[in-house]
């Protein structure tokens, strides 16, 4: 799935970013319903997922488990 994201430009990256905080903001001002926040969450945990360092900490853990 990773490679997935890799494909797609910055620019779309950086505007489902804001549109995911714009939700977040909103579902906690009870504006939107709760499906909207749920997308919120798994947008924002398959973000940080992504990221150099938790793939880093991942990598190692995995290391770790094979010795």
């Amino acid at each position: 799935m990773r490679h997935l994201w890799e494909h797609l430009p910055s620019g779309i990256k950086h505007t489902l970013d804001a549109l995911s905080i714009a939700t977040l903001f909103g579902s906690l001002i009870s504006m939107l319903p709760a499906v909207a926040s749920l997308l919120t969450i798994v947008w924002t945990v398959i973000r940080i997922f992504e990221t150099t360092t938790v793939q880093g900490l991942l990598k190692r853990r995995k290391e770790n488990a094979s010795d």
